[in-house]
């Protein structure tokens, strides 16, 4: 097995129906979607930048360029949806989820109070203070 090639044919059995075809479109066809997608994976696996992708996935600028279309059409969202649906439909998702609340901390810009108001109970606290004061 190659280090390079990230999906098994079952897999991209699963993916290849749901890519796009460039059957109808001006200019060139497209190149082999498995070799981009592979290239898109690896890419994200390994952390790199795109210019430094391996040539077996072929130029990175359509890499690039396809994961770019393929986000902007909505081909991820779909491919997921149904990998997704096809894994539920098995049994293969447990939708359990358990969250500790030690590990998930708000920022302080996290709320949606401006600063006056949680700090001090918001501005009718401080109007009602001014009118006793008198």
């Amino acid at each position: 097995m190659s280090r390079t090639r990230v999906l098994t044919d079952s897999q991209w059995e699963l993916i290849s129906p749901l890519m796009p075809s460039s059957d109808g479109k001006q200019g060139k066809p497209f190149r082999d979607h498995r070799q981009v997608v592979e290239g898109i994976i690896y890419r994200y696996r390994t952390g790199i930048a795109w210019r430094d992708l391996p040539a077996e996935f072929g130029p990175w600028q359509t890499v690039w360029k396809r994961h770019r279309r393929l986000a902007g059409d909505g081909t991820w969202d779909r491919v997921l949806a149904e990998l997704l649906a096809d894994a539920d439909a098995a049994g293969l998702i447990d939708w359990q989820v358990s969250v500790d609340s030690t590990v998930t901390r708000a920022h302080q810009h996290g709320t949606n109070l401006p600063r006056a108001q949680q700090v001090t109970g918001g501005p009718t606290e401080l109007q009602e203070s001014g009118r006793g004061a008198a």
